[in-house]
């Protein structure tokens, strides 16, 4: 089993920058890709970013690409999402998704986190 917990969202106002962070513990055998997702109130949850194991490959939704910057630190096995020039349409909870599973980068693996909330005020 897998525990993953975002951490680092919050009030900004438009414009503004937020960094989530994704630590996973547990049983993190396997290389396996992770994911950004958010959701928002009375919307489907939507892909929003997401990176290989190795960290050579990161993809991005449209609406967020050139504003947000997936990384990770394996040493720490910590996902980072650098979310710059936010918008009020941001505004949802962010989840982490990790864990086999996943048949392409954009897609889902097994394991989610508890998601944390980001609030874009205008």
């Amino acid at each position: 089993q897998v525990q993953l917990v975002e951490s680092g969202g919050g009030l900004v106002q438009a414009g503004g920058s937020l960094r989530l962070s994704c630590v996973a513990s547990g049983r993190t055998t396997g290389h396996h890709a992770t994911g950004w997702f958010r959701q928002a109130p009375g919307k489907e949850r939507e892909f929003v970013a997401a990176i290989t194991y190795s960290g050579s490959t990161a993809v991005y939704a449209d609406s967020v690409e050139g504003r947000f910057t997936v990384s990770r630190d394996s040493a720490k096995n910590t996902v980072y999402l650098q979310m710059n020039d936010l918008r009020p349409e941001d505004t949802a909870v962010y989840f982490c998704n990790a864990g086999p599973g996943r048949t392409e980068l954009r897609g889902t693996g097994a394991y989610w986190g508890q998601g944390t909330q980001v609030t874009v005020s205008s």
